[in-house]
């Protein structure tokens, strides 16, 4: 894998060398990680396959933005669709994780052509009208609100080695080394985008394999609500995780990987 920096748009990168023959893998991380997320995928997938993986605006080494609406997932998903374009990737596997899988609904909605499958783990679903969803988004507001009178530090940070934290949902180690690397701004605003009300995807008209991983005990997004997710998805695919939470990509990557390969064999040519 070959590091890259698209100076135009700010976007940090990372791919191999892209093989015509291949099957083309693009991955997105979600709030307040990075890329580096991907990396024990890409020791495990990169001689079978093309892989891109990329930090999102705001994380990892991408460009910083100062204002909240910055931070919509449209505009993460217009970032997105830039670097494919901008790579000149036409058709490929699109793997997504927590916040990211809002991305790539948003994504299909203008450019499902692109896509040849769908993976979403941990995945991000719940009733946005449940009161502790409505407790969240009032204090993520007051607490973005305060944020937004401090001074905007545009300091990019970099990359975070997942193989030496113990992480889990409520892992300590884990929030406290992506929050510094992230920084507050950045994390909280994508964190309350992701709570925003009345984002609507249109799962009902997803007409492409997809495949749904799930940790069997997310804390974050709960099995149940995955579940009535994936069943929106026409003849989509339901892979649980045993004794796994939210983290799988950190500690199910194993898992995570057999499944996956096991998905593209039987998409169709």
């Amino acid at each position: 894998m070959q590091e890259y920096f698209w100076e135009e748009k700010g976007i940090y990168y990372r791919k191999n060398n892209f093989d015509p023959t291949k099957v083309t893998l693009v991955f997105v991380h979600g709030v307040s990680g990075s890329c580096s997320a991907w990396w024990p995928f890409e020791k495990i997938l990169e001689n079978k396959y093309n892989i891109l993986t990329y930090d999102i605006r705001g994380h990892g080494s991408s460009k910083k933005y100062p204002n909240y609406e910055d931070y919509s997932v449209k505009n993460f998903t217009a970032d997105f669709n830039d670097l494919v374009t901008y790579l000149q990737i036409e058709k490929f596997v699109l793997i997504s994780s927590s916040f990211a899988t809002l991305i790539a609904r948003e994504y299909l909605k203008g450019h499902r052509e692109n896509v040849t499958a769908l993976i979403f783990t941990s995945t991000e679903t719940f009733d946005e009208n449940a009161f502790y969803v409505k407790v969240i988004r009032f204090l993520l507001k007051i607490i973005t609100g305060i944020i937004s009178l401090f001074p905007f530090n545009p300091k990019i940070r970099g990359h975070v080695d997942y193989s030496k934290i113990k992480c889990s949902d409520f892992s300590t180690q884990r929030n406290f080394a992506d929050t510094k690397n992230t920084g507050l701004r950045a994390h909280l605003y994508t964190l309350r985008q992701s709570f925003e009300p009345n984002q609507e995807y249109e799962l009902e008209k997803i007409n492409i394999p997809t495949l749904i991983i799930h940790g069997e005990k997310d804390s974050f997004a709960p099995i149940k609500d995955a579940i009535i997710f994936s069943k929106k998805i026409k003849n989509s695919k339901f892979v649980i995780i045993p004794k796994f939470d939210h983290d799988i990509h950190h500690n199910a990557y194993k898992e995570m990987c057999s499944a996956i390969e096991d998905f593209i064999k039987e998409i169709p040519n």
